[in-house]
């Protein structure tokens, strides 16, 4: 059964097509990235999933069935608006909202003591919302979408105005959870994040499904069958000249990208270079995450 599933979802406002026939699944246990530019509509095809929108066709289906309020007790959902009660002090509103979800309230004490160390805010549970700094907030608001734990758990930019400790923090808690078999959604417009984390991947434009895959199988369908090479002398460039069947050499900083001719093989070319050179380092190389994001946002503009 899929943690997540749409099945032809589409949805508009007025004559603006938001959602556009969109069909995907999450598996139980993944973290899964939902990707895109502003204005793509990650934001709106999560309203959907938690029922906050209705869609003009197609089905979704959450834990295998529709969106009761059972259901909505076993998700998390951190938005990407921002919002606590400024004035109440942190335990007491982390306990409050367990209890909204259904924890009963020694339970949502017990789990709200023990988010609060492992994100080295216990000291502060007695302080009100408004006197922590802007990175606590956003931990915190982090906590209150996981304070029930859910086993689905939706996160809207996560990340954004965490410095890189707090993002460390946040990620491994995300990493942890995974672990534990839960399942993750996380949109960003962060791709470095997104290649690191995440296992599969949704990427939207202009409310179009435009990559969808794991993060290995579409960097490398991406990739331009191309090599890195990094040798332990300095007469690189040479050694791999003496090579036959290699169409384009570019040289980066310490390394040599290698592009050998269609029907040579990446091993055929090793056992070439370790004839001659002792070798440091030897991949094959991948575009980032971030280059298919730029080159698939920027040819769908193009067209």
């Amino acid at each position: 059964m899929h943690a997540l599933e749409f099945e032809g979802v589409s949805k508009s406002f007025a004559e603006n097509n938001v959602i556009r026939n969109i069909s995907f699944s999450v598996e139980p246990g993944e973290i899964f990235g939902l990707l895109g530019p502003n204005g793509a509509g990650k934001t709106t095809l999560i309203r959907l999933l938690l029922d906050i929108l209705k869609p003009d066709s197609g089905e979704i289906r959450v834990f295998g069935g529709s969106l009761g309020p059972a259901a909505k007790d076993r998700i998390g959902y951190l938005p990407e608006e921002r919002g606590l009660y400024r004035k109440t002090k942190l335990l007491d509103m982390l306990v409050y909202l367990a209890q909204l979800k259904n924890v009963p309230k020694k339970k949502a004490q017990t789990n709200a003591e023990s988010l609060l160390k492992s994100l080295g805010l216990y000291e502060y549970r007695g302080k009100r919302v408004e006197e922590l700094s802007k990175g606590m907030q956003q931990k915190i608001q982090f906590l209150s979408s996981i304070i029930h734990e859910p086993e689905l758990i939706i996160l809207d930019e996560p990340f954004s105005g965490l410095d890189p400790i707090s993002t460390k923090t946040v990620k491994d808690k995300i990493i942890e959870y995974r672990k534990a078999g839960r399942t993750v959604i996380f949109s960003t417009h962060m791709m470095e994040q997104a290649q690191k984390l995440c296992d599969r991947i949704l990427m939207l434009n202009k409310g179009q499904r435009v990559l969808y895959g794991t993060v290995a199988g579409i960097r490398k369908e991406h990739g331009q069958n191309s090599l890195l090479v990094e040798f332990a002398e300095k007469r690189s460039l040479s050694i791999i000249q003496e090579i036959s069947g290699i169409r384009k050499i570019t040289e980066h900083e310490g390394s040599f990208e290698i592009f050998p001719e269609e029907g040579i093989s990446a091993q055929a070319v090793l056992q070439e270079l370790v004839q001659r050179a002792e070798i440091l380092r030897f991949e094959q190389a991948l575009p980032s995450l971030n280059e298919i994001f730029i080159e698939t946002v920027e040819s769908a503009s193009g067209e």
